[in-house]
C-alpha cells in the first residue's frame, strides 16, 4: 500500500483489495467509534487494542512506513525517468488482480454484472474527469479531505488525483510545508469524518451485500486501468509539490501516437515484458493460494 500510494494515480485501497486484507481493514477502521473512545478515556488500552485489531493495523502501518522509506526514491526515480514502463508493470497487477476478484463473486445476474459496469463507469469517469471549481473557503478545504479519503480507501481511485480535479492538491501541500495548523486542522478533521464514514459503508456492504459490492468494487478496479495504461498524452497540467507542472488530464493513446505526440520512447517492449510479468505473478500467486496445504507425511 505504501508503495502504491508513492504513484501519482494508483491507490494503496487497490492493493489492500487485491491482497485480501480489504474487510479486515474496514472492519478496524469500522471500530474507531465512541465504544473505543470510552475504552480509551478508561485507560483499558487493552480493550482498545483488540477491538481495533491493533496488531493487523500496527502490521500494516509498519509496512506502509517501510515501503515509503525504502521505495519512495526508487519509484520516483523509476516515475521520473521512466515512467512507461512502471505503469505497464502497475497495468499488468491491475488486471490480473480484477481477473482473479471477478472468481470472489459466486453467482453473476443482472444486478451483479450493472454494479460491475457502474464500478468500471465510475472509475472511468474520474480517470477522464475534468478539472473542477471546488467551494471556496474553509468549507470547500473540509470537504476536500473528506472526499480525497474516500477516493483513497477506494480501489482504484487514488485520494491525490481527487484532489488536483478539485484543484487543492498544491494548497494542501503548501499548507503542510508552512505548518499551516488551522488548514491542517480543517482538512484533517474532513478526513477522519469521510474515513469513518467510507468504511461503515463498505464494511456494511461487503456484510450485507457481499457479491453485489465485490462486483462494484471490482468494477471500480477494472476501470482504473484507464488510469495506469503506459502512454498518455496530457490535456491539462497543474502545478506539483515541486511548484512544476503535473498531468492533470490525461488521454490514453497508442505506442505510436504516443511517440508522434510527445517523442518520448514507448518502450513497448519492455512494457510488454513487465505487464506480462506482473500479470502472471498475480495469477501464480492466486493459484497457489487456493491450494489446500500439503498434509505432513
Amino acid at each position: 500500500m505504501g508503495a502504491a500510494d508513492i504513484v501519482p494515480g494508483v491507490s494503496g485501497g487497490t492493493i489492500a483489495f487485491i491482497t485480501g486484507i480489504y474487510p479486515r481493514l474496514l472492519h478496524s477502521l469500522r471500530n474507531a467509534d465512541l465504544i473505543s473512545l470510552r475504552l480509551l478515556l478508561r485507560a483499558d488500552l487493552v480493550g482498545v487494542w483488540q477491538r481495533l485489531d491493533g496488531g493487523f493495523l500496527l502490521a500494516l502501518l509498519a509496512g506502509i512506513a517501510t515501503s515509503i522509506l525504502t521505495l519512495a526514491r526508487v519509484l520516483s526515480w523509476c516515475l521520473e525517468n521512466y515512467p512507461e514502463p512502471l505503469w505497464a508493470a502497475f497495468f499488468g497487477l491491475i488486471s490480473a488482480s480484477a481477473l482473479v476478484l471477478l472468481r470472489t463473486v459466486d453467482r453473476w445476474d443482472l444486478t451483479r454484472l450493472s454494479a460491475l459496469c457502474v464500478g468500471m463507469a465510475l472509475a472511468v469517469a474520474v480517470a477522464l474527469a475534468p478539472r473542477v471549481t471546488f467551494l471556496p473557503g474553509y468549507p470547500g478545504v473540509f470537504a476536500a479531505g473528506f472526499i480525497a479519503i474516500c477516493a483513497m480507501i477506494l480501489p482504484g481511485i487514488s485520494g491525490s488525483f481527487i484532489l488536483l480535479l478539485l484543484g487543492m492538491y498544491s494548497s494542501v501541500l503548501l499548507a503542510l510545508r508552512e505548518l499551516d495548523l488551522l488548514f491542517i486542522a480543517v482538512f484533517g478533521s474532513g478526513a477522519v469524518l469521510g474515513l469513518m464514514t467510507i468504511s461503515r459503508v463498505l464494511d456494511y456492504l461487503l456484510r450485507r451485500f457481499h457479491d453485489t459490492s465485490m462486483a462494484l468494487l471490482t468494477g471500480i478496479l477494472a476501470g482504473s486501468l484507464l488510469v495506469v495504461w503506459p502512454w498518455k498524452h496530457t490535456l491539462v497540467w497543474a502545478p506539483g509539490r515541486d511548484g512544476l507542472p503535473r498531468p492533470l488530464q490525461q488521454q490514453p493513446v497508442l505506442p505510436q501516437e504516443y511517440l508522434a505526440r510527445t517523442g518520448e520512447e514507448p518502450w513497448v517492449l519492455i512494457c510488454l515484458f513487465l505487464a506480462t510479468m506482473a500479470f502472471t505473478v498475480v495469477l501464480v500467486l492466486d493459484r497457489r493460494g487456493r491450494q489446500p496445504p500439503r498434509k505432513p507425511e
